[in-house]
């Protein structure tokens, strides 16, 4: 397996919300360095077949005493048990939490679908986002009417 994925660039959403591309397996000990203690994959295996996969990301967040948990998103878009997912795993952590997908857009957008289904204000959710580098305007309709539930 090919092992020249690049550090991933950890961007962060809120205190203890980090979102991030790809992980190479380097990452998952940068991230324990950083104080990160769970790790959610939002990529489907098999996805990109040379970019590590969900089990070896498991692994290696084992190796490093971090919690591990896999919500894959396809291309096909979100649906209520991943977001209610996306809430138990946010709940679970004790502590910062990094998602990933391929650019980091997917495990973005599930956050801001989790934190609507919270009751947070969804123009608080976009400017998070967006200070991240993230558009949360293809779900924003979503994000509305989680938000008024």
């Amino acid at each position: 397996m090919r092992q020249d994925f690049e550090m991933s660039e950890f961007r962060k959403l809120t205190e203890n919300m980090l979102v991030s591309p790809q992980l190479a397996l380097e990452d998952v000990a940068t991230a324990a360095a950083e104080g990160v203690v769970m790790i959610i994959n939002n990529r489907p295996d098999g996805e990109e077949p040379d970019a590590p996969q969900s089990a070896d990301i498991a692994a290696a967040a084992a190796a490093a005493g971090l919690n591990y948990t896999e919500i894959p998103v396809g291309h096909a878009g979100f649906s209520e048990p991943q977001v209610d997912a996306m809430i138990a795993a946010l709940e679970q952590a004790e502590g910062p939490i990094l998602a990933y997908c391929r650019s980091g857009t997917r495990s973005t957008l599930l956050w801001a679908l989790a934190q609507a289904k919270q009751g947070e204000n969804p123009d608080v959710i976009a400017r998070a986002a967006m200070q991240a580098g993230y558009d949360i305007s293809p779900i924003r309709a979503m994000v509305d009417m989680l938000a008024a539930r």
